[in-house]
């Protein structure tokens, strides 16, 4: 790789990078961020104006580990004043360091999306100086987007914690999503990992955005033309397997962010080892991928399928089983909930049955006005009867359940027929 060099007033170098080894730098150094969103957002193109964002969602294309590759996702610099162990960019480290300017940044989203590209900019950064340098920077590249640019594609912004009020209320007024990364479950251990860092900087620029959505939605019901106050919400991010918190521990803190924050996603990131000499980091050679899945099974059951986090965990399994889903575990750990009779059960309780999801509970409800449903019609429905045979009953003769097999043989029977799946054929048969 070609640098060039400028000397300065005071005689020392400096090194020049062109746009090209910047966008290779940061957008490289934005990967560990995964609270990546790109929906939830209504925002109509105007005349004399490029793009638009839907509800929908924008993401066409995913890389191989799932996650949405359709937004230009960079940092602002990866310059910072912190020295977060778990971190990349730490100021310790001895690593390339780049920072955009504004137009660059702002040609650089217009260019990608003429190109078709992009469309969309997730924009995050490392603290340079102090917070609120960062912010007003970052606010004004999404400022010059929108009033200079007329971009109305979907923009997401992260809220630098520490920054102040004013600058955060702005750049709610031109992003679509704003996102304040927690990383780490507990205070205790943010503090020992993180020094610089507390919650009280990330939690109330949290309650301020929430209080701003309220406003704001408030507003606009009165007063059309009232402008949109990051109308797809805020989210934020939990690095999962740097500190020895829980499963229990990080599903309550989640489960109160939706509550009290009205945080639209929590994002769990398997701590990548990225910083191996540092000896409060746990020694572990790759992220904990699985851990992570089970986390995000569990915060859909959370959000979608009405479970409590004492359901998922407990002080008795305070961190989740990697073999099998929570779900399937929650119905393993309460044999005594099942049977459940689909003809008769409410809609809580359907919602129980490993295998019956929220759309085919709802299909149930509605069948069985009609007539007293039977296996064929759940499959029909929609129902996983692989699954939903052991903990069911319904209109035909009884089958074997969860109450005559017992739970040790529906996790043995269960987690075979996941094995058989991931094995080839031959070995398939000799398992038999």
């Amino acid at each position: 790789m070609h640098f060039d060099y400028a000397q300065c007033k005071t005689g020392c170098f400096l090194l020049l990078m062109n746009l090209q080894e910047k966008i290779g730098i940061l957008s490289a150094a934005a990967k560990y961020d995964v609270s990546c969103s790109s929906s939830g957002s209504e925002r109509a193109n105007q005349p004399g104006g490029i793009g638009n964002a839907a509800k929908a969602g924008i993401c066409h294309s995913f890389a191989d580990d799932g996650r949405c590759i359709s937004l230009l996702k960079i940092l602002y610099t990866n310059h910072c004043i912190y020295d977060c162990a778990y971190c990349v960019n730490r100021r310790s480290n001895d690593i390339q360091r780049a920072t955009f300017t504004v137009k660059e940044l702002v040609d650089l989203t217009i260019g990608f999306y003429r190109r078709n590209y992009i469309e969309g900019l997730f924009l995050s950064s490392g603290v340079i100086k102090n917070p609120d340098f960062t912010m007003e920077r970052i606010t004004r590249i999404a400022r010059e987007l929108r009033l200079i640019q007329k971009f109305n594609g979907y923009i997401h912004l992260k809220a630098i914690p520490g920054a102040s009020q004013e600058l955060v209320r702005e750049a709610g007024l031109y992003a679509d999503r704003l996102s304040v990364n927690i990383e780490i479950p507990s205070e205790s251990n943010l503090k020992m990992l993180a020094p610089e860092k507390n919650y009280p900087s990330v939690l109330s620029p949290m309650s301020f955005i929430k209080e701003g959505i309220v406003q704001y939605k408030e507003e606009r019901k009165i007063f059309r033309k009232s402008p949109l106050f990051a109308p797809a919400g805020q989210s934020t991010q939990l690095i999962i397997g740097a500190t020895p918190d829980s499963d229990k521990q990080i599903l309550t803190l989640a489960s109160g962010l939706y509550g009290q924050q009205n945080l639209k996603r929590v994002y769990y990131s398997g701590y990548n080892p990225t910083n191996l000499y540092d000896s409060r980091l746990p020694a572990i050679s790759v992220p904990p991928l699985k851990r992570e899945n089970r986390l995000y099974q569990s915060d859909w059951l959370m959000r979608f399928y009405q479970f409590t986090v004492d359901e998922i965990v407990n002080d008795e399994h305070p961190d989740l089983e990697l073999a099998i889903d929570p779900k399937l575990s929650y119905a393993l750990r309460n044999p005594h909930l099942f049977p459940i009779d689909v003809n008769s059960a409410d809609h809580h309780m359907l919602l129980r049955i490993p295998g019956v999801g929220p759309k085919s509970a709802k299909m149930i409800l509605a069948a069985r006005r009609f007539r007293k449903l039977n296996s064929e019609h759940l499959r029909k429905i929609g129902v996983v009867m692989k699954r939903a045979q052991f903990f069911i009953t319904c209109h035909e003769l009884p089958s074997h359940t969860i109450q005559e097999l017992k739970p040790d043989r529906v996790r043995s029977i269960l987690t075979m027929d996941l094995r058989k799946k991931t094995l080839p054929n031959a070995l398939q048969l000799s398992l038999w």
